[in-house]
């Protein structure tokens, strides 16, 4: 049974985890999509450790309710990719915390063929969960936003910047996105809403555990780190990233720190997008 759209969990599961944030506390009020896994996971578990109110959304209950149990953070049972989802997981953060402050459009996936072997139903599929999730909650979360002087934050990829093979769905999706949040930026600012992107490499998240599963498997290269090591061989870092890491970077473009950067899209990626493919047989 999915818990109903006010449900909080605040259980406690070891001594020295950080506390959730007191309901009542003066932090600010953050909504992530995505919010049950990975990055979004991520981002919840930073913001409450740092005295934020966090609403968690997406569509499953468990993960939601497991990530809520261990950080306080609101979970609402809802597909953002609808307006009515969108719409609920905002009026979640107003109904328990009286305002939104920060938006975090992390929900994505779908989108793994190349054009000629991409369904109708594929392409709609990618779309809706890369750019409409993102779009339907940030038109959803903006009378707060301007409300508050608020920052909307686009998690998209470096799959927005450049094309992997046979990923066109993903790949036009997150691409769009960095359109999305610079339109944002545009028409907002004079509001002082502000809107950027982050943009992550490989990121250890249990999509991307299958994505090497899958590799590894293909590849007969033994298993899921052989396979980082193999999509991480030419990062200058030389392996993927956390996923706190990335938290940190959204956290940051949702804070005051940031408050004189908008439109701008902060590539994360261990320095893979600075290697001249070209020259890697000079290596």
């Amino acid at each position: 049974m999915p818990p109903a759209s006010n449900q909080k969990v605040t259980i406690m599961t070891d001594a020295t985890d950080t506390p959730p944030a007191d309901p009542g506390s003066a932090g600010p009020v953050v909504v992530v999509s995505g919010g049950g896994t990975g990055i979004g996971a991520a981002v919840a578990t930073l913001y409450t450790r740092r005295g934020a109110r966090v609403v968690i959304a997406g569509r499953r209950s468990e993960p939601l309710a497991a990530v809520s149990a261990l950080t306080g953070a609101h979970g609402v049972v809802a597909d953002v990719s609808t307006a009515a989802g969108a719409s609920q997981a905002i009026a979640a953060a107003v109904d328990v915390y009286g305002r939104v402050d920060v938006v975090v459009a992390n929900a994505g996936g779908h989108g793994y063929s190349s054009v000629l072997e991409t369904t109708d139903d594929d392409w709609d599929a990618s779309l809706r969960a890369n750019v409409t999730s993102a779009f339907a909650l940030a038109r959803a979360g903006l009378p707060e936003l301007v409300r508050s002087r608020g920052s909307v934050v686009v998690v998209s990829s470096l799959a927005g910047l450049f094309a992997g093979p046979d990923v066109a769905g993903y790949t036009v999706g997150k691409h769009a996105l960095i359109g999305l949040t610079r339109s944002m930026a545009r028409d907002f600012g004079r509001s002082g809403v502000r809107a950027n992107a982050v943009c992550p490499g490989w990121v250890r998240t249990p999509m991307a555990d299958q994505e090497m599963d899958e590799l590894a498997q293909r590849q007969d290269v033994g298993g899921r780190e052989e396979a980082y090591g193999l999509v991480t061989a030419n990062v200058p870092l030389g392996r993927p990233a956390r996923p706190e890491e990335i938290a940190s970077i959204i956290c940051f473009l949702g804070s005051s720190e940031s408050s004189y950067v908008t439109g701008a899209v902060l590539v994360a990626d261990g320095g893979a997008h600075v290697v001249d493919v070209p020259t890697l047989s000079f290596s």
